[in-house]
């Protein structure tokens, strides 16, 4: 018997000290970025908390914010094959997954190779996707959500990990094809890009226009990324926390509840897959501030990226001047 509980407190130590390395690096990581992006905290602790549940995201803001600048610095420190679509009214699904062309070999004989798209790529940066036409935007749905695609029949699968960062102007709509429902769905975050503060934007000034610039610094690889992903799901998660999750969800539905006045002003709400992605986020935060499980602080840190994408607020609460992220708010404020 003290063999036994020897070996088994040998198993949990060991397993702490792989979260407090996998920590570690998840933190370096954030440092690393933190060094090239300046002045966007929030929104580099939120992309690798989407990368670390092997999630994808939306990021929304005004040109000239870094948005380009972080995907490509996060596929550099967490070594990945980064590639970039920009998108455009004229961009077919063939220019994103690839096509099939037909070869003659010297003996004469005919026959087809796949020549793979930029979507083989370890972290895919959309760049402003609401610019294609929605034929083209679903392209990318089969490969976010089943990690392959298929072409004249074939299955070819995607390279692990698997990321899509995408990009949207909230600005300039002229011209666009908004994001179906569907789609935005497959995003584990939407996360909004504000204009840094003064002493950030000093710090960007005398960096980039200087004669060199910080450049971005490997923290990890793409093995250690799938590490990571996988204590993220062996994390546990305590009952307070899973109700906390399970309330804040389904609050956000509409239902026809004559106490309620707040799901009144709901015209659709999240779905399961807003439970699922709360689940994992609150995870990968907790180990990015190299804590072993989530809390109720977790939730309510995430609620705001992880609800306002997935949920519409109807017509009577738009002209009353509610907005989804103050609707989110108070919804929040319910958990205590």
């Amino acid at each position: 018997m003290p063999a036994t509980g020897e070996s088994i407190e040998t198993l949990e130590d060991m397993i702490v000290r792989s979260a407090e390395s996998t920590a570690a690096n998840a933190r370096a990581a954030r440092d690393a970025i933190g060094s090239v992006i300046f002045g966007q905290e929030r929104v580099v602790e939120q992309a690798l908390i989407t990368i670390l549940s092997g999630g994808h995201a939306l990021l929304v803001g005004v040109p000239g914010l870094a948005k380009t600048k972080l995907v490509e610095t996060m596929g550099v420190v967490l070594g990945l094959d980064a590639r970039r679509i920009q998108f455009t009214p004229d961009l077919m699904p063939s220019d994103i997954l690839g096509s099939e062309v037909l070869e003659e070999s010297p003996g004469g004989k005919r026959n087809f190779r796949f020549i793979p798209g930029p979507i083989f790529a370890q972290l895919l940066m959309a760049d402003e996707i609401n610019r294609a036409s929605p034929r083209t935007q679903s392209a990318l749905l089969q490969a976010m959500q089943e990690l392959h695609v298929t072409v004249a029949g074939q299955r070819h699968d995607v390279p692990k990990p698997f990321h899509v960062l995408a990009t949207q102007n909230p600005l300039e709509q002229e011209g666009t094809y908004p994001l179906p429902e569907a789609q935005l769905d497959r995003f584990l975050m939407q996360i909004d890009v504000d204009y840094p503060d003064r002493d950030a934007e000093r710090r960007m000034l005398f960096d980039t226009t200087g004669a060199e610039g910080a450049k971005p610094k490997a923290a990890m690889s793409a093995e250690d990324l799938i590490t990571a992903q996988r204590l993220v799901r062996r994390l546990p998660v305590g009952e307070s926390v899973v109700e906390a999750i399970l309330a804040l969800v389904r609050s956000a539905r509409p239902e026809k509840d004559e106490q309620d006045a707040m799901r009144k002003l709901i015209a659709w709400g999240p779905g399961p897959r807003a439970s699922q992605a709360l689940m994992l986020a609150v995870r990968a935060r907790a180990l990015l501030d190299g804590r072993l499980a989530p809390s109720i602080d977790d939730v309510t840190a995430l609620a705001e990226p992880v609800l306002k994408h997935r949920m519409a607020l109807t017509f009577q609460a738009r002209a009353e001047g509610e907005t989804v992220d103050a609707v989110i708010a108070q919804l929040k404020s319910r958990l205590g």
